[in-house]
């Protein structure tokens, strides 16, 4: 027998948009339909949304997602800045705050930003803690999304094996989610613009370079959570540039906006972007030659993957065309046709918003799964928040 939780994916998938619809298609009977969603109503999971056309009688209550009742605390945390939002369960964002921060000042200083700049949202929109039923942080590194904890960055000295979603149980006693920024941003590009896309791949290159993948819907991490790592590939093994790994020659060390940054004697990538931007020749030149430098293990990795959509995201996405026609060139040059014909190389849609979306989505996805539901469900009502 189908569960409140199972119910509930039947409308928001859209299998079924009213009380009669769940009858006909479960095969329940009335009274146990009522029941499930009754629960559900109570509950805030779902609301009538309207009435639905009529084939004789009294026209039956459309039931859907009540989006604004329970909300979601999500941040994105990059290797230089920190962007926090708070959405519904439509992942439609309430309020959102960002600041210029470096990662590697450490987990407390900077995850007790987050923790305050949290409050201030909720404080900022007149809402509570009570209301919010998931919190998400995304992070430049491979991480435990079991025990909340950061297994490795390059970027991140300080942060490994710290209990992040520790740190924030503190303040909210809900599901905190981690996950690896890529993956968070290519979730957020397949979500908002790419879901008749059976597989894309999201490739960031701002300071690092890293990619997400994501599957008939679902992020692809791999059996140790590493999937992606795409800018420790070894392409120069001769090359005198030691990547932030140790290794030499790394496509990272070759292509990423640092790399691009320190050649052109700039600090950050943000520097070349706002050289590209003014038109200066030399940024240009050395942007598409490391586009195309990326595009050498892309091609590969269409060649794997045959994903319709290719996303370029991160700071080096805001060059325009420059650094995305040099991928095309070495993606075009170095496929098969026929892995290519239909494949779409674009830049992200989302920009700087695609990992709190997609954050945003992750949390959903889990406080909103049969399970959650249903344990969520089962405490006793008194003990509700």
């Amino acid at each position: 027998m189908l569960t409140a939780g199972q119910i509930l994916q039947l409308i928001r998938n859209g299998a079924c948009r009213t009380r009669k619809e769940l009858i006909q298609y479960t095969g329940l009977s009335r009274s146990t339909i009522t029941d499930r969603v009754d629960r559900l109503i109570e509950a805030g999971y779902i609301h009538e949304s309207g009435v639905a056309t009529s084939g004789g009688g009294r026209p039956p209550s459309v039931l859907d997602i009540d989006a604004a009742r329970h909300l979601v605390l999500v941040a994105d945390l990059g290797a230089s800045h920190a962007l926090v939002a708070l959405t519904d369960l439509a992942a439609r964002p309430l309020a959102e705050e960002r600041t210029e921060m470096r990662i590697e000042r450490g987990p407390e200083p900077v995850l007790s930003w987050v923790r305050e700049a949290f409050q201030r949202l909720l404080d900022r929109t007149g809402r509570s803690a009570g209301q919010v039923c998931g919190v998400g942080l995304d992070l430049p590194g491979s991480v435990d999304r079991t025990g909340g904890r950061l297994i490795r960055s390059f970027l991140m000295p300080g942060w490994d094996d710290y209990p992040i979603g520790e740190a924030m149980r503190g303040s909210f006693d809900v599901p905190i989610l981690v996950e690896n920024d890529a993956n968070a941003m290519a979730l957020g590009e397949w979500w908002s613009s790419w879901r008749e896309s059976r597989a894309l791949v999201l490739v960031k290159v701002s300071t690092g370079i890293g990619a997400g993948i994501v599957l008939d819907g679902r992020i692809y991490r791999g059996v140790e959570e590493a999937a992606g790592n795409i800018g420790h590939v070894r392409l120069r093994e001769t090359d005198d540039r030691v990547c932030t790994c140790g290794s030499r020659g790394c496509v990272a060390s070759l292509a990423s906006g640092h790399t691009v940054a320190v050649e052109l004697g700039q600090q950050t990538s943000q520097d070349v972007v706002r050289l590209v931007q003014a038109g200066d020749p030399t940024a240009i030149a050395r942007t598409q030659e490391a586009g195309r430098t990326l595009g050498i293990v892309l091609a590969t990795t269409v060649s794997l993957l045959n994903p319709g959509v290719l996303v370029l995201a991160g700071d080096m996405a805001e060059t325009g065309e420059h650094y995305l026609t040099g991928i095309r060139e070495s993606v075009y040059r170095r496929s098969l046709p026929f892995t290519t014909r239909n494949l779409e190389i674009v830049t992200s849609s989302l920009g700087d918003r695609a990992g709190i979306v997609g954050t945003a989505v992750l949390v959903i996805e889990h406080v909103l799964s049969p399970a959650a539901v249903d344990a969520a469900l089962a405490i006793a009502p008194e003990t509700r928040t």
